[in-house]
């Protein structure tokens, strides 16, 4: 076998194990949010009051967002393949670009959060919005009426029984479980951001072309994968809480 042989091997070899640690970073990943919505399934069907409330429209903006983003840096990575150099780094900077409109509108979202009482750690008596309209209170499965200021059971016709006294001290668990999930969600995004960076000041230097760009391909399907955890949270969060 010549040098310039096993030198192919090698290389090939450590591509190959560069992927392999990819791939079991997505599943590590995988497997951390699988805990978190099976602990959110099991706190909501065991959860004496439970609070359904909309997803904020800038959560929806931020899903365009990176959606969006998905394309453009995979398009920077087409680049690379073909062994356009210049074009590499304007695909990732749009990229970087929407990378930072989807941290805006996380915040932008959040912030609509706490207006309405909603925070990482509240009790149901915080809760500002309207009722009926913004958000509705379960008790065991069943969703509460509101009379006033006060709550009661759908089969308390006579509104004889409110359940405010009981609810003072509840604490609003899917408030806190969806700042869970959307701040883990963003933890890994800000990851990614800064492998954006890193990666668009290579593409300015013309290191990413046809025959050296695995970095490029890791930090693309890294991102890939971030939009579609990020699909799954806000579908998740939107029909089944």
């Amino acid at each position: 076998m010549s040098d310039t042989e096993l030198s192919a091997e090698q290389k090939g070899s450590m591509i190959k194990a560069k992927r392999n640690l990819t791939y079991l970073l997505f599943f590590s990943i995988v497997m951390f949010f699988a805990g978190l919505t099976s602990a959110y399934l099991v706190s909501k069907g065991s959860s004496n009051y439970w609070v359904n409330f909309k997803m904020p429209a800038p959560f929806w903006w931020s899903t365009g967002f990176i959606l969006i983003s998905s394309a453009t840096i995979h398009l920077a990575l087409i680049q690379a393949r073909k062994d356009h150099k210049r074009s590499v780094a304007p695909w990732l900077l749009l990229t970087l670009g929407l990378g930072l409109c989807f941290v805006f509108s996380q915040f932008k979202g959040w912030g609509d959060l706490l207006n309405d009482g909603y925070a990482l750690v509240a009790r149901l008596k915080s809760v500002n919005a309207e009722y009926g309209t913004d958000y509705t209170i379960e008790r065991r499965g069943e969703t509460l009426v509101k009379q006033g200021e006060e709550y009661f059971l759908p089969d308390d016709t006579g509104f004889e029984y409110p359940l405010n006294a009981e609810m003072d001290e509840s604490m609003n668990s899917a408030s806190s479980y969806f700042y869970v999930l959307t701040y883990a969600h963003f933890a890994h995004v800000f990851g990614g951001l800064i492998a954006l960076l890193i990666m668009s000041v290579k593409a300015l230097m013309g290191r990413y072309g046809k025959e050296n760009h695995q970095g490029l391909w890791a930090g693309t399907y890294y991102w890939h994968f971030l939009a579609g955890l990020w699909v799954y949270l806000l579908l998740f969060l939107a029909y089944v809480h």
